[in-house]
């Protein structure tokens, strides 16, 4: 503290070059970082960008052990849990992860369908009900305006009744949205529907990524979260399709059929979330319901695997967080330390980056870009946006496998400089009168390829990890509103914009916009790949030397090194001293739920 002369009997914390604490029983600590040979603890002057001063090329795991006669606190690494140091097997996912995160997923169709349904019903509907452009605008990015408020009223369904309630809830208002819309003969009858249909949409994007994210190992958690951005764009295929199976339909009648048929995808949800999915066993022991935690362990884990050192695992990091926020206080989000501050502008700033670039924006008025550049015939139009739907998913399955080996920065930066190439091509493009078609489509295509390979993931996947369990809801819901206020704005001003500025100086501003998104990232965001959810928020208190979270770590590492006592850290220890012949299968997964 402040008062407390530099030697004075404290303990030198090791994160900080002139930080001093109040003293405390004990040995001291050390918090040397145990990556690599540096002597410099957490050094900043030569680290390879991630924040966390590795500055020797190393991918962030220990590889030594802290000195035994100083055993209180470890330096944060990656790994499954806290003892796992990169001796043990990489973790294999089960088949039960992969179905869960599977059924989670497929929440986010919903988002994609409307997405895509919209793209090609547009001029339908506005031809249908003579709508003006500021009402087509209107329509359009009011979607992300209601979803603002579905995804506000997320944390409190989603920690009240669940992940599995909140899924259901946004597939109810879904459901009534569309139908709503789809039988709907005046303007404000299809604004009615919708609200429901925003509400449901920010019901699903707050809570897909936080199921997604709690039932998955640490290793593969960057792969599994993408799957909600993949089942987005397989929503958003579909809704492109749908425009080529009523291409000869009636445009009153075509968009109608279209939207309706948006009710399909989020009844099959409810019947997942009720009879398929699990509840997440981390929201079940923050509820004190850790027998029912137990039984869903069970099914996620193999037969006579110990389930109860994860339970106790998850206990242990809960504790960890509640205190942190007494040390810190209740206004967590609102006045945050530096540590959780530095979390609330990753998450918060990674989810608003992601539609300032204009992504909503573009695919909503495709029709109207491809238009622009010569593409008058409707089957074509249609074909070229089926095209870039599964050019722009596959290229979600290569950022799904890269993000959790190569990390989550390399993959953001390169999306970021790609987008800022694609759209200077796009608006040399539109540049005079003359506009070559086949240029264009390269363009969009290159857009939203790059897009595909980190900013469509990454901007869910960072905040569902970045944000400790205790502010996640909270968090993960400011940050699904923040995301959708910024697309509101993209998709309600986008054609206004896009006349006054002429097309090519509105994809010239937005190329700018993606450079700036890339020095923000690159100034704040860490690496995070690879590490256990319940490390976060020491791992961010390390990053910026908040002396409140490491309080609160060193008091429960005494509390829990009484050696005569029982503590998760032993129970993991047991399972790593025995024989690899007679450790169970996927035994290296402890803690991952943690």
């Amino acid at each position: 503290m402040a008062g407390i002369a530099p030697g004075a009997n404290t303990v030198a914390d090791g994160y900080s070059h002139n930080d001093e604490r109040i003293p405390v029983s004990g040995p001291d600590l050390d918090f040397t970082y145990n990556d690599g040979p540096s002597a410099t603890p957490f050094a900043l002057d030569s680290d390879n960008g991630d924040g966390y001063g590795t500055g020797n090329g190393q991918t962030g795991i220990d590889n030594h052990l802290p000195h035994p006669d100083r055993p209180m606190l470890t330096q944060t690494h990656e790994g499954e849990y806290r003892d796992d140091h990169g001796e043990l097997p990489p973790v294999r996912v089960t088949r039960a992860n992969k179905l869960f995160a599977f059924c989670a997923a497929l929440n986010s169709c919903n988002l994609g369908y409307d997405i895509g349904v919209n793209t090609d019903a547009a001029m339908k509907l506005q031809n249908s009900m003579d709508l003006s452009d500021t009402q087509l605008e209107i329509f359009m990015g009011s979607l992300n305006l209601f979803a603002m408020i579905g995804a506000l009223c997320a944390h409190a369904i989603s920690d009240r009744f669940g992940r599995r309630g909140a899924f259901i809830v946004a597939a109810v208002g879904f459901i009534f949205g569309v139908l709503l819309q789809a039988s709907a003969a005046s303007f404000n009858v299809l604004m009615i529907g919708r609200v429901f249909v925003g509400l449901g949409v920010g019901f699903g994007l707050a809570v897909d990524p936080i199921y997604i994210a709690e039932i998955s190992p640490a290793a593969h958690r960057g792969r599994l979260v993408t799957w909600s951005e993949i089942a987005t764009n397989i929503g958003i295929v579909l809704g492109f399709t749908s425009g080529l199976a009523f291409l000869n339909v009636d445009e009153n009648t075509a968009w109608r059929a279209m939207f309706a048929m948006g009710a399909i995808l989020p009844t099959i949800m409810i019947f997942l979330a009720y009879k398929v999915m699990p509840e997440s066993p981390r929201w079940l022991v923050s509820k004190g319901r850790e027998s029912e935690a137990l039984v869903v362990l069970e099914k996620i884990y193999p037969p006579g695997y110990n389930v109860n050192v994860i339970v106790e695992e998850i206990k242990e990091g809960i504790e960890r967080e509640i205190a942190a926020e007494h040390a810190v206080g209740w206004d967590m989000i609102l006045f945050p330390s530096p540590a959780f501050k530095r979390m609330l502008l990753v998450g918060i700033g990674t989810a608003v980056a992601q539609q300032v670039v204009g992504i909503d924006a573009i695919q909503y008025f495709l029709i109207f870009i491809l238009d622009e550049s010569g593409i008058k015939s409707r089957i074509t139009q249609s074909t070229i946006l089926i095209f870039l739907g599964l050019l722009k998913l596959a290229m979600i399955f290569v950022a799904g496998f890269l993000f959790d080996t190569k990390g989550r920065r390399p993959l953001m930066f390169t999306s970021l400089a790609g987008m800022t190439v694609a759209l200077l091509l796009i608006s040399v493009n539109f540049i005079g009168d003359s506009h070559n078609a086949a240029f264009a489509v390269v363009g969009i295509g290159l857009y939203l390829s790059f897009f595909s390979l980190g900013m469509g993931p990454g901007a869910w996947l960072i905040p569902s990890e970045v944000f400790s369990t205790s502010i996640r809801a909270k968090a993960m819901s400011v940050a699904t509103f923040m995301n959708r206020v910024a697309g509101t704005l993209m998709t309600s001003t986008f054609l206004s914009v896009a006349n006054a500025l002429s097309w090519a100086g509105f994809f010239l501003l937005l190329a700018v916009v993606c450079l700036i998104c890339l020095l923000f990232l690159y100034l704040l965001l860490p690496e995070t790949k690879g590490r256990a959810l319940e490390d976060m928020s020491t791992y961010f208190a390390e990053i910026t030397g908040d002396r409140s979270i490491l309080d609160v770590e060193e008091t429960l590492a005494r509390q829990t090194s009484n050696p005569g006592g029982s503590s998760p850290a032993r129970e993991r220890a047991s399972l790593v001293s025995t024989p690899a012949e007679k450790i169970p299968q996927d035994a290296h997964i402890v803690g991952t739920l943690a």
